[in-house]
């Protein structure tokens, strides 16, 4: 009786497992716009999804050396949601520089400043009182009058700062040389499943923003170079001819132009005399940034990312003369855009430009990327490459970095990955992957290393952080690459991406997406990989030869159904391979057999992951 009970029990729990694995864990709030057909299970927008959309016109005066910049936006705000809101919410992601603000790690005294100073702010031109000094990252400010749906909201804000003398992924780079990242207050997003994101900003996890329409003007003495996120408006009005007409060539010229050299910029005749205002404009974007300086070279050049319409992408670098790596930028700008828009993801780069610019960062904005200075020229392609890559996720596609790393993140590194078998060829590449992307984390028991990659990034830091939105996340992506095949991996992704871009996609929506696009039910997959705390273990329990096969059994220690070689090795010294994809584990819970044909006498079995590195390599073998 007890043993017809335990294998009730047993039969139940394995039921109960099958079942958890067909069907993924949803949250409460995803549940909700599944059931307001904002989001479908097909992956799809849902027939009433909705996003709200911002223009902004913002005014800069900057003055290097001095480091105070004050600034002025006109914002319209259109609720396109089905919801009156009563408030806004306001990012203010400068205020993580002030004194007393929540953060993840400690700063220098160089970091700080006193953080946005709001000067006016008025609603459709009615004044209104904002005191900054208890402001932190998000403020959230009531309106006078209910913003209703399908209404706009004029909002006017003058605004000023100081930029930090520690440079990161914004503030001075020299000292006449500023890179401008989160500067100006913005709305923050207000979605379909959880409303307004009031997610404090901690110093590490990144963004979250709308796709808005952005006029920006900065104004700088004369001499200063600025460039910016989107398209330099009036360039003839800032530069002297002679540089105008480089910078027109250059937008039809695969060589490299040498723009603004040492010795231009010592002479001083790169302007326009007095002050100048550079005005760009960027459209249906997610955010901008600004890099200015009278004391950094500009190259630049272009590249076509599109065989179908011939369409060109200017690619420029600005670096200061002691930086050798950025005097190839360009040439690994124009690679990068190339192979990204013809390879993985096989989409055209969708903006008209990219800017490589010397900093310390390495972070990257739309149309613009904020690099250190590497000595390696392979290093300083891979950060290039990576940064670059960010275009696609989060940008063309609006994910929500904040929450949901391991959707930007997890493919920027799954693409640094593929184009660097192209770089360094496939063996290098691989060992370059392990040993920055995944043995720091598969060499390590502790426990926080199990978390699931599903686990919201926001409540993460440190290695569990970047081991969950990089490389965890990256070999899952890859596993799934291995697992459909190239072909069939491309069309799902590129399907996944035409639904998306310009969208706000959440993990769901790729993981139903690519299920419908593939036609495989891969929830198992997604379980295993995303949703449950798995590592890569695998051991090899027994070796039979008999006849003309050889069966080798072997235990999933980890539960991650990564891919993998099995390598027979002969008596007369010869050997085999045969690959095993992700596929093997679908019905297996925890163990398995693979059976190969062979006539010959094996001596030895290896199993062999290649980049899924195994947490214990030593029970991977088996001898004779």
């Amino acid at each position: 009786m007890k043993k017809s009970i335990l294998t009730a029990s047993l039969g139940l729990l394995f039921l109960g497992k099958f079942a958890i694995g067909q069907e993924l864990y949803i949250p409460r709030d995803v549940k909700e716009a599944y059931e307001n057909k904002t989001r479908s299970k097909t992956g799809k927008p849902g027939d009433n999804y909705w996003q709200n959309s911002a223009t902004y016109k913002i005014n800069l005066e900057v003055n290097p050396p001095n480091r105070s910049v004050k600034a002025s936006e006109e914002i319209t705000y259109t609720n396109h949601s089905p919801d009156t809101l009563n408030s806004l919410n306001f990012k203010l992601i400068l205020n993580n520089h002030k004194p007393g603000v929540p953060r993840l790690g400690m700063v220098s005294e160089d970091y700080m400043t006193s953080g946005i100073h709001i000067d006016s702010y008025s609603e459709n031109g009615n004044q209104k009182e904002w005191n900054s000094k208890n402001d932190g990252t998000n403020k959230m400010i009531k309106l006078d009058t209910p913003l209703k749906p399908g209404e706009s909201i004029d909002l006017s804000i003058n605004w000023h700062f100081d930029i930090s003398k520690q440079s990161g992924r914004e503030g001075a780079i020299l000292e006449n040389t500023f890179y401008l990242a989160y500067f100006y207050p913005r709305v923050a997003v207000y979605d379909d499943y959880m409303g307004w994101d009031t997610m404090t900003f901690f110093g590490m996890q990144e963004f979250y923003n709308d796709f808005n329409d952005y006029e920006i003007s900065v104004n700088v003495p004369e001499d200063f170079i600025v460039w910016a996120t989107g398209d330099l408006q009036n360039p003839e009005e800032v530069l002297q001819k002679k540089y105008a007409k480089k910078l027109e060539k250059s937008m039809t010229s695969d060589k490299v132009i040498r723009i603004a050299t040492p010795e231009d910029l010592k002479k001083k005749e790169i302007t326009k005399d007095g002050n100048n205002s550079w005005k760009w404009k960027a459209s249906n974007i997610t955010d901008v940034a600004i890099a200015i300086s009278n004391e950094y070279n500009w190259d630049a050049a272009s590249v076509v990312v599109d065989s179908t319409t011939n369409r060109r992408v200017s690619v420029q670098a600005s670096y200061d003369n002691v930086s050798e790596d950025f005097k190839e930028m360009v040439d690994y700008g124009q690679h990068a855009l190339n192979w990204f828009s013809f390879n993985y993801p096989g989409i055209p780069y969708p903006y008209s430009k990219s800017t490589l610019v010397r900093g310390h960062g390495d972070m990257e904005y739309p149309m613009m990327v904020n690099d250190n200075s590497h000595e390696d020229p392979d290093m300083a392609r891979f950060v290039a490459e990576h940064e670059i890559a960010h275009t696609y996720f989060p940008f063309y596609m609006g994910t929500n970095e904040t929450r949901f790393g391991f959707m930007d993140e997890g493919w920027a590194t799954t693409l640094e990955h593929l184009i660097g078998i192209e770089d360094l060829g496939k063996e290098k590449a691989v060992e370059s992957f392990k040993n920055f992307r995944v043995r720091r984390w598969i060499g390590d028991n502790n426990m926080e290393q199990d978390v699931p990659i599903i686990t919201p990034s926001n409540i993460l830091s440190g290695p569990v952080y970047r081991n969950n939105s990089y490389g965890k996340a990256a070999l899952g992506y890859l596993a799934l690459k291995d697992l459909l095949g190239g072909e069939v991996f491309k069309k799902a992704l590129q399907g996944y991406m035409e639904r998306w871009n310009g969208k706000h996609p959440i993990p769901w929506d790729f993981f139903y997406s690519i299920n419908d696009i593939s036609g495989e039910n891969l929830n198992w997959f997604w379980d295993s990989w995303y949703f449950s705390p798995n590592y890569i273990d695998f051991k090899i329990e027994d070796v039979n030869q008999q006849n003309n096969s050889v069966e080798v059994s072997i235990t999933n220690v980890g539960g991650m159904p990564a891919p993998f070689d099995v390598k027979l090795t002969y008596t007369d010294g010869s050997t085999k391979r045969v690959h095993q994809k992700s596929t093997i584990w679908e019905n297996a819970e925890n163990k398995t057999s693979i059976k190969i044909a062979t006539e010959k006498e094996v001596k030895a079995v290896a199993m062999e992951g290649g980049i899924w590195m195994d947490a214990t390599p030593d029970n991977n073998t088996w001898e004779k």
